[in-house]
């Protein structure tokens, strides 16, 4: 398949929320290839280190491309979105605000930091350099019946912002709508785990993904797989041991549903051979805390789901 016949999205179809009634802008076969182009988080607002996050239209962040509809996809079902490339453009920003984050008291001030991308490194400063790792932060679909903000997460996915979420590795969404209704946003060119400071590194660029359907079978949360682990996620409001829960419950339910452990077996095994992580600690209160856990890609477990 060239460029030329791969269907593609611009930056310019774009959602600020996820909700039941969303109109498709492009409608795909299973198995169907399609780029689309994100904005940065920041919608281009970003340019320089004296566009501090205060002097911004906060109603333009986190925009999403899309929606795009998967025929056939029903609820019920589950959407694969395969994450096959992510390309960033040559800058990025950070922002800091006081009292965000985990070191956000000890800002006196806003502040802006333009970052470079070049090579696969990405540059801070003349001093501090560190490797790119590309991901998208939004990827969701629309949801059964509430409207939640491309600012926040939950079940329909959203804000996930798992660095996970990145070139080879699939994000499994559940279906709550017919066509399932897929944006992606948010792309960083590096965020580290729980996101301390409210941003990765804000970029745009543009993703090329691969939609298929699993049908039938269905989580409550979204999971992520990648070539070494399958990835549960749970969000709370404010509240990571909630959000934990919620992860680590789902990845019980997976052992014991689809692999047949005992409840017993599963709790030793995620303790035992399972990692259990923060994703992004940091929304806009009242914001949503996203936890994950990583399952190994076990011969017990390979996948979320059983082959059907």
């Amino acid at each position: 398949m060239t460029n030329e016949t791969v269907p593609r999205v611009g930056r310019d179809e774009h959602v600020f929320a996820f909700g039941p009634d969303l109109r498709p802008v492009l409608e795909v076969d299973p198995g169907a290839v399609v780029r689309l182009d994100l904005n940065d988080c920041y919608f281009g607002q970003v340019r320089t280190e004296a566009d501090t996050p205060d002097t911004l239209d906060d109603a333009l962040i986190n925009a999403a491309t899309g929606p795009v509809a998967v025929r056939g996809a029903r609820p019920g079902d589950t959407l694969v979105v395969d994450l096959l490339e992510i390309t960033t453009g040559p800058q990025g920003a950070a922002t800091l605000m006081p009292g965000r984050g985990q070191l956000g008291h000890l800002l006196e001030k806003p502040a802006t930091r333009i970052l470079t991308v070049e090579g696969g490194t990405v540059r801070l400063n003349d001093h501090v350099t560190f490797p790119a790792r590309p991901m998208v932060g939004v990827v969701g679909v629309a949801t059964g019946g509430e409207v939640a903000p491309t600012l926040d997460a939950g079940p329909h996915g959203g804000n996930l912002d798992d660095n996970l979420n990145a070139a080879g590795s699939s994000v499994l969404l559940p279906v709550r709508q017919p066509g399932a209704m897929l944006a992606i946003g948010d792309m960083h060119a590096a965020m580290g785990d729980g996101e301390v400071s409210g941003t990765g590194v804000e970029i745009d660029g543009t993703v090329l993904v691969r939609v298929d359907v699993l049908r039938g079978v269905q989580t409550h949360w979204p999971v992520t797989v990648t070539p070494t682990h399958w990835v549960t996620h749970g969000t709370a409001v404010e509240d990571l041991t909630a959000a934990l829960d919620a992860a680590c419950q789902e990845a019980g339910k997976l052992l014991v549903d689809e692999w047949g452990f005992s409840v017993e077996d599963a709790f030793v095994f995620l303790s035992v051979a399972c990692d259990a992580g923060i994703a992004q600690a940091v929304h806009p209160c009242p914001g949503t805390v996203i936890a994950k856990v990583k399952v190994p890609r076990v011969d017990a477990c390979p996948l979320p789901f059983r082959p059907r």
